[in-house]
């Protein structure tokens, strides 16, 4: 089975190819403020690499968020046009998700943290003693310090911290956790494509797969047109 994989919830984007659960091509690039450029060019440049086309692709998978609103659209709706055009299924995966899949057949919790910006983040937390992660506490957005008030109910013991999140709000992680926290070295902190191949593979064989129109964007919290609306809506009323 051939899987194209594609993350784009961040300014670092990833694109992977595996068949037969190996991985053929994989590459990561900043695409800050160039995603839309940058994202054909970059899955066709690596569909030639490994000497494969676009109709040779059985499953389309993406991450659908939580992240950055215009990599998720767009990462989805690129997705979804290659899906459409191919006649193949989808499959989406959770950014943070992802992100834990970075350490595979721990005995430690992971932590995964986005910034969300606002003061918020966009975290989780997972078992990853499995080669696929179980959810402890699921995707959600909140002050870091809110989240770590919930981490520390769920956990007692040492946990992993990753991610863009878990860099910008390190020092608020230690002060509260003291030596349970484990930062991830700076390499870990990226997520990869080719572990989003496997978390498609993984719904595959559960049956799990979706068509192209049925892949949609979890952005977890109202974008900022959606706060702007409300704003309109609030300035309405009180005249």
């Amino acid at each position: 089975m051939n899987i194209l994989s594609i993350d784009t919830s961040t300014s670092l984007a990833g694109v992977a190819l595996t068949s037969d659960e190996k991985v053929l091509a994989e590459s990561t690039f900043m695409a800050d403020r160039c995603l839309s450029a940058r994202l054909v060019p970059e899955i066709l440049r690596v569909l030639e690499i490994a000497g494969i086309t676009i109709n040779d692709i059985d499953l389309f998978a993406c991450a659908i968020g939580p992240g950055s609103f215009t990599g998720v659209r767009a990462g989805v709706a690129t997705m979804q046009g290659f899906a459409l055009a191919t006649d193949k299924p989808c499959a989406g995966f959770s950014s943070l998700s992802l992100l834990a899949m970075n350490f595979p057949l721990t005995s430690q919790p992971v932590c995964s943290l986005l910034d969300a910006r606002k003061s918020e983040v966009y975290a989780a937390l997972s078992d990853c003693s499995a080669t696929i992660p179980t959810t402890l506490i699921s995707d959600c957005v909140m002050p870091a310090n809110h989240f770590l008030d919930l981490l520390c109910a769920k956990t007692d013991g040492s946990v992993i911290f990753c991610g863009e999140g878990a860099v910008r709000y390190q020092d608020v992680i230690t002060s509260r956790l003291g030596n349970r926290a484990s930062i991830a070295p700076f390499p870990l902190h990226a997520a990869h494509a080719a572990n989003g191949a496997l978390l498609a593979l993984h719904q595959y064989k559960a049956s799990q797969t979706v068509e192209p129109a049925c892949l949609l964007p979890v952005y977890i919290r109202a974008s900022e047109a959606e706060y702007a609306k409300l704003d309109r809506q609030k300035s309405r009323i009180k005249q």
